[in-house]
């Protein structure tokens, strides 16, 4: 009797004997007289063997095969039932590490990729805040120096040079404010207000 199953894509057949198991039994009988009999000494006698059982009438030995038969077949289906349930537990059990030895890589995978985003992030966060501070040091520095190239134009190169004129009624100004090569002329008349 055998049975041939799928596992992983491959064939197995499974193949259970039949033996008779009044052979067996015989066997083990004879196996076990020869442990139990002590070795045999030249100076005691062996005892007479046991008497003879009587042969069954042939219908009873008959009898006695097809049970023994019928006992086998039940023993194999059993075994054979229980080795299709354990390769279907095997199955399944070899299907659930493979379905959690997954989700493991998953979970690493993405623990190391939110690690990775981590490390670029602050890598930029930290490359932004150095780049901003030596723009902040360079915008101080260059307004240092326009602070004192514009005080230095104006001392060196810039006068004021101006007249007014004074009435009764008005105030008539004339300025002249020298910048370099730039040249700034204000001319204004101012009334006075008039109280009677």
């Amino acid at each position: 009797m055998g049975i041939r199953c799928c596992k992983d894509g491959q064939f197995c057949e499974i193949v259970i004997e039949e033996i008779d198991e009044t052979t067996l039994l015989k066997e083990k009988e004879k196996k076990k007289k020869k442990k139990t009999e002590p070795p045999s000494t030249p100076a005691t006698p062996t005892p007479p063997p046991p008497p003879r059982k009587k042969k069954l009438p042939d219908r009873e030995q008959k009898a006695i095969k097809i049970q023994a038969w019928w006992r086998g077949t039940l023993v194999r289906r059993t075994l054979l039932h229980a080795a299709l349930r354990a390769c279907m537990i095997q199955h399944w059990w070899k299907v659930m590490l493979a379905k959690l030895l997954e989700k493991r890589k998953r979970a690493a995978l993405e623990s190391f990729s939110r690690q990775e985003w981590a490390v670029v992030k602050l890598q930029s966060l930290v490359r932004m805040w150095l780049t901003r501070q030596r723009y902040c040091r360079l915008l101080h520095a260059v307004r240092i120096i326009q602070v004192y190239w514009r005080w230095h134009n104006c001392h060196t190169r810039g006068f004021f040079h101006g007249s007014y004129d004074l009435t009764a009624t008005h105030l008539g100004l004339e300025l002249e404010i020298f910048l370099g090569s730039q040249i700034c002329r204000i001319t204004d008349c101012i009334p006075f207000p008039i109280k009677n």
